[in-house]
């Protein structure tokens, strides 16, 4: 597949994760004021879409509160910008496996496991425009912890989504996730085109090289729309990749805590570094109601209270 560049680009800002970062940065949000008011300083510095979890504000600990991601989407919604919503939807599928020789019974304490219907409260209440759907099963970096979404929990909460008309972003890990989102779209549970982020270097999922990368967008159809990221150092190099093979940017807190060696960013800082990526290489940010009109999604008022 030859490079085209993306000319008209946007920007997905990946507000606070649920990795264990919390006590790395004094920047990373935990209560639900301070992750809507950073989603908010980074829509202000030029991010379309705003990518939410919601983490205990004692411990910093990821969270399915509904009542949390409420608060967090009243507040970006009355908010004086625009900006387009997007709600995790990926809790809920966490199993921590007791040691090698005895792995029955799990670990409670890291152990998270929901139905379909569960896990999706959160957005059937809060209507986002967009919410994740992690494509598939992996190995996910600590040793005995594996995400877990199986065929059909996927098609259950994939049409779910599709109901509920909110727009499902694909967190496509490695090849075989975009395989199987595909055979999502072809058997009608999602609808096309889809839109997809290729989620690269997280262990154990797809490598950041360039050949595995080039893999994952070949494996994306034409007419999908697609985002791409990596973490830390690599967060800022792949949003120049992701644009000259075609793409669309997310950078965040949830996926590099620094600016640059040593210092550590915010939210916005971070979207304005990637802005000044995309810019001078002649693409132009795009903003929010670019990104509804080109994803055919429908802005939602604010939650009656």
């Amino acid at each position: 597949m030859p490079l085209e560049m993306n000319r008209d680009v946007f920007i997905t800002c990946a507000v606070t994760g649920s990795g264990s970062t919390q006590d790395r940065s004094p920047h990373v949000p935990r209560s639900p004021e301070q992750i809507a008011n950073s989603a908010i300083e980074a829509a202000r510095a030029g991010a379309a879409i705003v990518h939410c979890h919601v983490r205990d504000p004692e411990t910093g600990t990821p969270s399915r509160d509904p009542a949390m991601f409420r608060e967090v989407t009243e507040r970006i919604r009355d908010a004086d910008v625009d900006v387009v919503l997007n709600l995790t939807a990926g809790m809920g599928g966490d199993i921590v496996f007791g040691p090698t020789e005895s792995p029955l019974p799990v670990n409670e304490s890291g152990t998270d496991m929901a139905g379909a219907t569960e896990r999706m409260a959160h957005i059937a209440e809060c209507l986002p425009e967009i919410c994740t759907l992690d494509c598939g099963t992996m190995n996910f970096a600590e040793a005995d912890y594996v995400m877990t979404n199986t065929p059909g929990m996927l098609r259950a909460m994939g049409q779910m989504m599709t109901d509920l008309g909110v727009k499902p972003e694909i967190e496509a890990f490695d090849t075989g996730h975009l395989w199987f989102a595909k055979q999502l779209v072809k058997e009608g549970v999602l609808d096309s085109p889809a839109l997809v982020q290729l989620c690269m270097g997280v262990p154990w999922g797809a490598p950041n090289d360039l050949n595995t990368f080039m893999a994952m967008v070949n494996n994306v159809p034409d007419d999908w729309v697609w985002s791409a990221f990596s973490l830390g150092r690599d967060q800022m190099p792949y949003a120049a990749q992701a644009v000259l093979a075609g793409g669309n940017v997310r950078v965040g807190l949830e996926d590099n805590l620094f600016l640059e060696k040593g210092v550590l960013a915010t939210n916005g800082q971070l979207v304005e570094r990637a802005k000044g990526i995309i810019e001078s290489m002649g693409a132009r940010i795009v903003g929010p109601q670019d990104v509804r009109e080109k994803l055919g999604l429908t802005k939602r008022a604010p939650v009656t209270r």
